[in-house]
């Protein structure tokens, strides 16, 4: 008779074999080897999740109740394989969602708008407060050119949705609007404008384009309007005046709003460091003996999760019974060891660099550029010796998606990262102020984070770096404080709030200026 191991692993085989064939979000009608019984055993084992009736999709056996992570990680793929089967390929997202995701939009929605014509104008409640709304079209207001995003959701095209948005949008998503429009191929704007004969879109995208600095394609615009015989009222959909945008205007979305980010947080950043001290300055020795006084060896725990995926290890741990939901002591404190090792390792290294750009007088954004992938190495390269990490996940950036627990907040694609980081090493060497450097390189560094792991550790460290670099003190960020750190950056990745970050790092520099956190209150934590 089988063991409740090998029944478990007879059923993760079966689970594998799905997520193998590509199936992110399970449909149990077109998987009848998934019977009942191996759906109850792998929900109790916390390797399926029930979604909605008769869907599920993959979970972690280690997830905690309420965590957000997993299902973030997953929704937009659960509901394009709801769309898809429901509606085949006759299914859009609608307009405004459409061009967020083309703007480079960083943040999920929470609920999701789907158009399509055999759709019923009913909304269906997913996990955690999301869902999904399906709204009935014509047939003829499905675009024929929707083409899926990595996640599956299909997108109406940019130009189309920029002819179907209202006014309205320009003042709730400036800053998406502004990046469509640069991005913008304005002969098919006059094409749809012409096509249609709609004067007063046509008066909307000639003040638009104008606003943004392309002049001489709103008059080609207005130009063909006016051959076609139509007379145009020129009006400026954007409520609020637009910061200059520098780059090329075809260069990556994610890049342009990073650029837009650093552009409008820099003056918040200089608000919250008015009157945060900055101590007389000592020699290059005294500051690094203070730096090292200030040593904390606490790695926090990795601020990116992925979706969990089944593994023949995993089934062949399951199989002979060594397999435990809670993992090994042993295990976890040779993991804490290497990370507490891995921390000092790349600490010595920032510390170096910080005595190097001070004795040189250099720049701490080309001294970082420089740097910065040592540090990564330093991070892992015990851990990688360990066995713990594999050594292509040293190999420079991430080449897959990642996720942050509990954030809306979805890091760019990695695909775009080798446009990104030069921009945040370019941003950092053309900025002045050190405060600026220290808050906003450390925030932009862990909204692209671009490591499969280490992120939060990496961004600490940069921060630290331009402070030191600009006469303030090594700063701790404490454990006790973690929530408050945590939901700033969230506030700054999904609702581009800097200020709360900003003020929480402007008072802990102000803090531990005048009282360095004793070392009776730092703990060393898993990494």
């Amino acid at each position: 008779m089988a063991t409740t191991q090998e029944k478990l692993a007879r059923s993760l085989s079966i689970l594998k074999a799905i997520q193998d064939s590509g199936v992110r979000a399970i449909q149990v009608s077109q998987h009848k080897e998934l019977t009942r019984v191996h759906r109850e055993r792998l929900q109790k084992a916390g390797f399926l999740k029930p979604v909605i009736p008769g869907w599920y999709l993959q979970s972690r056996p280690d997830e905690k109740e309420g965590d957000t992570t997993s299902w973030y990680a997953s929704m937009e793929a659960f509901v394009a394989a709801y769309a898809e089967a429901r509606f085949g390929r006759d299914w859009q997202l609608n307009a405004e969602q459409s061009l967020l995701q083309h703007s480079g939009e960083t943040s999920l929605a929470k609920q999701i708008q789907v158009h399509a014509p055999r759709a019923n104008n009913d909304v269906v409640q997913l996990p955690h407060g999301c869902s999904l709304v399906l709204y009935r079209i014509d047939r003829t207001s499905l675009s024929s050119d929707a083409r899926s995003n990595p996640n599956g959701l299909r997108l109406i095209p940019l130009e189309d949705c920029l002819f179907r948005i209202g006014p309205g949008f320009y003042e709730r998503h400036q800053e998406a609007a502004q990046i469509a429009l640069r991005r913008a191929d304005v002969n098919e704007l006059a094409r749809l404008v012409l096509k249609d004969g709609s004067t007063t879109i046509a008066g909307r995208f000639v003040g638009a384009l104008q606003a943004v600095g392309r002049v001489d394609d709103a008059r080609l615009v207005q130009s063909a309007m006016e051959a076609a015989g139509h007379h145009l009222r020129v009006t400026n959909p954007f409520v609020a005046p637009l910061r200059a945008l520098a780059g090329d205007r075809l260069e990556s979305p994610y890049v342009q709003r990073i650029r837009l980010m650093w552009t409008e947080m820099r003056e918040p950043v200089l608000e919250a460091f008015e009157g945060v001290p900055i101590p007389a300055p000592k020699s290059v020795d005294s500051l690094l003996d203070d730096v090292r006084s200030r040593y904390v060896a606490d790695a926090y725990n990795s601020l990116s999760i992925e979706g969990y995926r089944v593994t023949e290890d995993l089934i062949e741990k399951v199989r002979s019974g060594d397999w435990m939901p809670d993992g090994d002591d042993g295990d976890r404190r040779m993991r804490d060891t290497l990370a507490a090792k891995g921390y000092f390792e790349a600490y010595k290294s920032v510390l170096t660099l910080i005595g190097q750009t001070l004795e040189g007088s250099l720049n701490p954004g080309i001294q970082l550029r420089k740097e910065l992938p040592q540090w990564h190495l330093a991070l892992f390269s015990s851990s990688v010796t360990a066995g713990i990490v594999t050594a292509v996940d040293l190999a420079g950036y991430r080449n897959r998606p990642i996720f942050i627990a509990g954030a809306t907040h979805v890091p760019p694609p990695a695909e775009s990262l080798r446009d990104c980081m030069p921009l945040l090493m370019e941003l950092l060497e053309a900025e002045e102020s050190g405060a600026v450097r220290a808050v906003l390189g450390h925030f932009v560094f862990v909204f692209i984070h671009p490591y499969i792991d280490g992120n939060g550790r990496l961004g600490r460290f940069i921060m630290n770096y331009m402070l030191t670099t600009a006469g303030y003190v090594w700063t701790i960020v404490p454990v006790q404080q973690r929530a408050e750190y945590m939901a700033a950056l969230e506030q700054a990745s999904s609702a581009r709030n800097i200020r709360p970050f900003a003020q929480l790092m402007a008072r802990l520099v102000t803090e531990q200026t005048a009282s360095p956190l004793s070392r009776e209150s730092q703990r060393t934590d898993s990494a």
